[in-house]
């Protein structure tokens, strides 16, 4: 199955290069620097590279275009190699208007972001530029007793290497979070639970295509907006990896979202569904594990009513570590994955 969009994977970069540190959407930094110098320690120190901050960045409140302004001067400074959110948000899309496409598709560079960044994301996508999705500076970078072996390395191939990597189920997770404001809850990790194991359904066969997706409510705004989705055919071959966020939507709710993409005809594109584990704790929402378990069965069972409506053939993998849960993989958006059914194995081209 050929897809008709086509993509193109920007420079890698090489240690001592400059990396744009930039906030697209809320500015965390601003409002908790010291967790933020954590997270650009960890890309000066252990990754070899050259921070660099924008006016947006630590400036709480900045206006959509003031935030576009930085991107875009972020992808015109032939010395920016590369581009990392600090974290996401709730507003990006008003971001995207103000967005120079000329300049951006011009300068092809790595973004890194995930949540409210799947806006920027999809909108390099459009341009034909494959982007990461994950790597927050704030979450991942300064997480709780250090970076994740898992985060770090899948960023670390993201960054320098065209490796072909398996994504293999991780040991144990965590839905958990530390409080920003409180630096000794960074001291040690989270309590973790065991990993259940991914699901697989109507796993027959292997599937290779093009990544697109990212944060389902998101893509959601996108969907509503009209104006940053393409046209269903461009989407015909790709592998769909989503995940849900921190507001944790209910099971009715993601079966809502996913039916209005299927009625437009946009979920019958995919071949094969990738849904990442879903983040089942928030301080609005304190499940304890046993609840915890029930919530991300009853969201799994959602998407499975509405694939078995809108699209019955389609691969469909749930558990995969690259959403709102720790640890999370940084993996290719607009990259090849390889959807292994009868092996049960996952892998992606950097």
């Amino acid at each position: 199955m050929k897809k008709a969009h086509s993509l193109q994977a920007p420079p890698k970069l090489q240690p001592g290069d400059q990396v744009a540190v930039v906030s697209g959407s809320w500015a965390g930094a601003g409002v908790f620097p010291e967790v933020h110098e954590i997270g650009v320690s960890v890309l000066r120190d252990v990754f070899g590279l050259v921070p660099v901050e924008f006016p947006t960045t630590r400036q709480v409140g900045a206006t959509p275009k003031e935030r576009a302004r930085d991107l875009n001067t972020a992808f015109a400074n032939p010395d920016i190699k590369a581009l990392l959110a600090v974290i996401g948000g709730s507003d990006q899309i008003t971001v995207l208007p103000h967005l120079d496409a000329k300049v951006i598709a011009s300068n092809p560079k790595a973004f890194f972001g995930y949540s409210d960044n799947t806006n920027l994301l999809n909108y390099l996508w459009n341009l034909g530029i494959i982007g990461y999705h994950g790597g927050s500076t704030l979450v991942h970078l300064a997480r709780p007793g250090g970076v994740h072996p898992v985060s770090l390395e899948s960023l670390r191939h993201a960054l320098f290497d065209h490796d072909l990597v398996e994504v293999k189920p991780v040991a144990q997770f965590t839905d958990l979070q530390c409080r920003w404001e409180d630096l000794s809850t960074l001291a040690n990790p989270l309590p973790t639970t065991p990993e259940p194991g991914w699901h697989w359904h109507n796993a027959t066969r292997v599937v290779t295509g093009t990544t697109w997706g990212g944060n389902l409510e998101i893509l959601h705004w996108n969907l509503a907006a009209n104006r940053w989705i393409l046209p269903n055919e461009e989407y015909l071959g790709s592998v769909l990896m989503l995940e849900t966020s921190e507001e944790m939507p209910s099971a009715d709710a993601v079966f809502e979202m996913l039916r209005n993409a299927g009625e437009r005809g946009l979920l019958g594109q995919f071949p094969a569904v990738v849904f990442a584990k879903a983040k089942a704790w928030h301080t609005h929402a304190p499940l304890n594990e046993a609840e915890r378990a029930v919530f991300r069965a009853d969201q799994e069972s959602a998407v499975l009513r509405a694939l078995s409506i809108y699209n019955p053939d389609a691969m469909f993998v749930y558990g995969p570590d690259f959403g709102h849960t720790d640890p999370q993989y940084v993996l290719p958006y607009g990259g090849q994955m390889t959807i292994d059914g009868p092996s049960q194995r996952i892998l992606v081209q950097y």
